[in-house]
């Protein structure tokens, strides 16, 4: 497996721009709401057409208003006459009603557009955030916190919300252009000529830009996903930033990712803001080309003034959107971009998953066996090298060795955190590997050196293990993990807020929090890593008596530094660089001279020991 697909930072966005790809991409997202979209598109229809209203009435004010003249009109022995001072109270009220009318179709379409656009939104990060709980560990460690919310949640916001917005405006730009070009045409179909060349023109800087903003775009989410990542570190890490007085270390990197970030954004905007100065030039020599020939024609009579009005208040209506065309493609450029982005997340898969034909484990009878296990987190660096070993059920077993060996990789295997490269892992004869993955898990307790506690009651943390436990139940984890007085002390007990991440409490009480949840899980493997190796000798030894009551009668596989609270384990595996190196009982270990178990317990205890 090449790990290098889980890194984020190193995305290529190399669809951004094919637009057929990126559109069947968001499509299944946008079918749920096409009856919603295609009504606000067709709002946006008549919502661009009334541009042409205010450009159109300018004819009849300037030739029957402004002239003195009086509008006659006949139609099947129909004849209807408008005086000159009637004509200028009754186009004034209708342009006012007309904008009324636009005003209501504008906030229909801008509401329609907000949900079907927030909805999208919605579907397209539940689907994400879906996959991210059942993506490969390797992802998270291949990415920091910052980056992966960066991708997850703000590029989502940006595609899909901004697509429906794009392509509204475009719709009604679009129905307000053809209105607009509607009234040139029935002004003078000679100057029509003229500005639509000149509008077609205007469209060409446009096509230049494309790759730079891709390039801004995926530079500016590693950027953000730096800063996101140094907020984090700030708040988790506050004690020891204030410890060790690193507040300008943190607020220098803070300042170097923001600078980062504006010089990206500036290269960009040097590179685009010629656009908006350039179609600028380019509608003017449109106008200049209309007044010219314009005037000529009016000299010539071939155009009334009236008519001259109303088409250059359409032309100048025209190219308003037209001016700041930059920016807004430089908008619909970055959805484009991240749309792409969102598309590539979907596309990681993790891989770990279920086997074809899956089989339900319904806890451990026999033994679980590593027959051969070889694993690498990354290729050419082995972690584990033709590891065997044999732990049968409800013997305790403690993994030893220096740093770096193997030790929690190799019960990391166990519930699938990572594969193996060659090799197997056997319960009962069976390759893990042939197992649904939540019923593998569901046999196993874990408790770390680090338990994570989430937001929310100590109850919540506890029924984790077992949401269908009974009261009677959780009682009974809680008596076993001994935190009866801890819930005793609190005011609201077990359903106490312990805050973000348990800070509330003490390294032991959370220790205990999760030997109790291990505990009501009631799972046949147990897996203890690191789990004391951070407390004060007081809280390890009322841990260790809860982490006794969590290891009767279970299959254990106990990871510790200290060597003195392993002792009892039925056997002890030392494993050095990724290789099993010894297996035995404490005893039968320290009456090897030369071991590397009774040399680890000598350095660590700083005394000869004769057995």
């Amino acid at each position: 497996m090449d790990n290098s697909i889980y890194k984020l930072k190193d995305t290529t966005t190399k669809e951004a721009f094919k637009y057929d790809y990126l559109l069947s991409k968001i499509l299944p997202y946008i079918k749920p709401y096409t009856v919603r979209i295609l009504i606000g598109f067709l709002i946006a229809i008549p919502l661009g057409l009334l541009d042409g209203v205010t450009a159109f009435a300018l004819k009849p004010y300037m030739d029957y208003v402004i002239g003195g003249k009086t509008f006659e009109f006949t139609l099947w022995n129909w004849h209807l006459v408008i005086t000159s001072l009637q004509m200028a109270i009754i186009l004034p009220v209708g342009v006012v009603l007309f904008a009324t009318f636009q005003g209501v179709l504008r906030y229909l379409n801008s509401y329609i557009s907000t949900w079907s656009s927030q909805r999208i939104t919605n579907d397209i990060k539940i689907d994400l955030f879906h996959r991210l709980v059942n993506m490969h560990p390797q992802f998270f460690d291949d990415n920091s916190s910052g980056l992966i919310i960066t991708r997850y949640m703000n590029d989502p916001q940006t595609a899909s919300a901004g697509i429906i917005d794009q392509i509204k405006t475009i719709t009604t730009s679009l129905f307000g252009a053809l209105g607009l070009i509607a009234v040139m045409m029935y002004s003078s179909w000679k100057l029509a000529l003229i500005g639509v060349i000149v509008l077609c023109a205007a469209f060409i800087p446009v096509a230049l830009i494309r790759k730079r903003i891709k390039t801004a775009s995926n530079k500016n989410m590693v950027i953000g996903g730096n800063l996101t990542t140094n907020i984090n570190e700030t708040y988790s890490g506050n004690k020891v930033m204030a410890a060790y007085g690193l507040q300008n270390r943190q607020e220098k990197d803070f300042v170097q990712q923001t600078w980062e970030s504006f010089n990206v954004n500036m290269s960009l905007a040097k590179r685009s803001s010629w656009m908006s100065p350039l179609m600028y030039s380019i509608a003017s020599l449109g106008i200049a080309g209309v007044l010219g020939v314009g005037t000529y024609l009016i000299n010539t009579g071939e155009m009334t003034a009236g008519s001259f009005a109303s088409f250059v208040t359409s032309l100048l209506l025209l190219y308003k959107p037209i001016k700041t065309l930059g920016n807004t493609l430089t908008n619909i450029q970055n959805i484009f971009v991240a749309l792409n982005r969102v598309f590539e997340l979907f596309d990681l898969d993790s891989a770990i998953k279920d086997s074809s034909n899956a089989k339900t484990l319904n806890g451990l009878n026999y033994e679980i066996s590593f027959e051969n296990v070889d694993f690498e987190y990354q290729a050419g660096y082995p972690i584990l090298k033709n590891l065997c070993l044999k732990v049968p059920k409800n013997e305790t077993i403690a993994i030893v060795g220096n740093s770096g060996g193997g030790k929690s990789t190799l019960v990391n295997l166990i519930p699938r955190f990572y594969d193996i490269k060659s090799g197997s892992i056997k319960i009962d004869g069976t390759d893990i590997r042939e197992f649904k993955i939540e019923s593998l898990r569901n046999n196993i307790s874990m408790v770390f050196q680090d338990n994570f506690l989430y937001s929310g009651t100590i109850r919540e943390n506890i029924m984790m293990g077992n949401p269908n436990a009974t009261e009677d139940e959780l009682r009974q984890a809680v008596e076993s993990a001994h935190i009866e007085e801890l819930i005793a002390d609190l005011p609201d007990g077990l359903d106490t807020i312990i805050g973000e991440r348990g800070t509330t409490l003490s390294g032991g009480q959370r220790q205990r929090i999760a030997i109790a949840r291990a505990m009501l899980r009631n799972a046949p493997i147990v897996i203890l890593d690191e789990a004391t190796s951070a407390l004060d000798n007081e809280s390890e030894a009322i841990v260790q008596k809860a982490m006794d009551n969590l290891m009767k009668d279970r299959t254990v596989f106990i990871i510790a530094h200290r060597l003195s609270t392993i002792k009892n384990a039925d056997r002890i595996a030392v494993i050095n660089e990724g290789e099993l190196v010894e297996l035995g009982t404490h005893e039968e270990l320290m009456r090897n001279p030369e071991g590397q178990y009774k040399i680890l317990y000598e350095r660590q205890f700083n005394k000869k020991v004769t057995v």
